[in-house]
């Protein structure tokens, strides 16, 4: 397998051995510059002015009038189908052993933690869900007589974003272990013995490496299952069975894949982020972004098929309960949210990753990824907003299309506070963790050589196994 060299062609100067990578990467790694602790500072600034505003709000209006919590719920189902679901993006090319994957990997494993910051601004709205009991849910009505525990939904919901979470930091604490030894064996004073308990007793020992081998793969595949899971769970519970009438057994799906598609999107820019300002230039090159930048055109691709075979089922339909729910989600209440969606998530990947001049560059997908992210988040406030802004959950159908509910300062300001929470997370996570994994790195030149086909250096590039 033989592909040009993105390096090679550049003329950079870049580590050639296990030794350089080490001392760069480690060198790249200080902690908290004074830059970084600045932006850490606004971010935490705007995430104590959200704090503030949602506990006015509870001591306010309380949690039983659901239609004051609308965008708050928006903005906590984008973090999670975009942050939850961004170490996906690690797995893929470890299951296909893809080495333009390696680099990327921490990148998108460090979205783990904002996972677990998902789960903390997810309990104020296990008080805001009502009752399954009386109205149609996929739990039943009385389920527990028929085989489910009782305390659904709200429950099993908790539990099952909980362990995600807890997978996806288990993930990424296990495949950090080799770095941690390295960052332990070459730092000193507080960093040393920080790192010296991260790494526990981590040496390198041939049983050592296999259990890391092994258990990457085991945890990627139960967190892409509770991905799945949870993605079922949240939708169902927190959008769809709060609209009367609405009854799609497409739309889990067409939720999780969304979140497969900001899996890409949010890998792409948080990549360039750290290629702007980390200083791995070196590491993350033109290939981490063309890679995902043709897995980021087939989502969007997918998501206008899901999309369309739900759709499809209410149009033809025409009952009045179901002419009622697509006016409310798609073309009356929130029509505008919605065709925002429409074109920045399928519309413009569309048009733009077709292109191989834009698709095979680092500034093009990175752009197209955040056209992807901002329409989900429109996406996201065009169901739950709606769906928390209906009043009798327990009817047959809507009976007519309520209007829609604008945002307030205070939604406005909740919304940033939340955002910046996620990101202020995510930058303390890439001050502890190496934000590009060292030892797959330094894995990766035992199957690659240089070499010179006609007048071009070429990268050749084996396989494991």
């Amino acid at each position: 397998m033989a592909h040009t060299d993105t390096n090679v062609q550049n003329n950079t100067a870049a580590p050639s051995t296990a030794s350089e990578i080490t001392q760069d990467l480690v060198a790249k790694n200080p902690g908290f510059t004074s830059g970084s602790k600045k932006v850490l500072l606004v971010l935490s600034v705007l995430f104590l002015i959200g704090v503030i505003t949602f506990v006015l709000r509870a001591i306010d209006v309380g949690f039983e009038d659901r239609s004051q919590w609308g965008y708050y719920a928006a903005v906590f189902a984008f973090l999670f189908t975009a942050c939850s679901s961004a170490p996906m993006l690690a797995l893929v090319p470890r299951l296909t052993k893809a080495s333009w994957g390696k680099p990327m990997h921490r990148a998108a494993e460090l979205f783990a933690v904002v996972g677990l910051f998902n789960f903390i601004i997810f309990i104020p709205m296990l008080f805001m869900l009502p009752s399954g009991s009386g109205r149609f849910t996929m739990w039943f009505v009385d389920g527990w007589k028929m085989g489910w525990p009782p305390g659904a939904p709200h429950t099993w919901d908790m539990l099952g974003l909980l362990g995600l979470a807890l997978t996806g930091i288990a993930l990424l604490y296990v495949s950090s272990l080799p770095d941690f030894a390295v960052m332990r064996d070459h730092s000193t004073g507080f960093r040393h013995k920080l790192y010296s308990r991260l790494a526990s007793n981590f040496h390198g020992s041939k049983k050592q490496w296999f259990f890391i081998q092994n258990r990457v793969g085991v945890l990627g595949a139960f967190y892409f299952m509770m991905l799945i899971f949870t993605h079922y769970l949240i939708s169902v519970d927190f959008s769809m069975s709060l609209v009367p009438g609405w009854k799609d057994a497409i739309y889990p799906a067409f939720h999780a894949l969304q979140g497969l598609q900001c899996a890409v999107a949010m890998t792409l820019l948080g990549m360039f982020l750290l290629r702007q300002f980390g200083g791995l230039k070196n590491y993350i090159g033109l290939d981490q972004f063309w890679g995902p930048a043709k897995l980021l055109l087939a989502s969007s691709l997918l998501w206008f098929y899901f999309w369309w075979s739900g759709f499809i089922v209410y149009w033809y339909g025409r009952t009045p309960a179901e002419q009622d729910v697509l006016s409310f989600i798609m073309f009356e209440s929130y029509k505008t949210p919605f065709f925002i969606a429409f074109v920045l998530c399928f519309v413009v990947p569309l048009t733009m990753l077709i292109w191989n001049r834009i698709r095979k560059s680092i500034l093009g997908p990175t752009l197209i990824g955040l056209s992807v992210l901002i329409g989900t988040f429109f996406h996201r406030i065009s169901v739950y907003v709606s769906a928390f802004s209906t009043k009798d959950v327990s009817a047959h159908s809507l009976g007519g299309v309520p209007p829609a509910i604008l945002p307030n300062i205070g939604d406005v300001l909740m919304i940033i506070g939340t955002i910046a929470g996620a990101a202020a997370m995510y930058l303390i996570a890439s001050k502890i963790f190496p934000t590009v994994s060292i030892w797959e790195v330094k894995e990766n030149l035992l199957y690659r050589r240089e070499s010179t086909f006609k007048r071009v250096k070429v990268l050749i590039l084996g396989k494991p196994e």
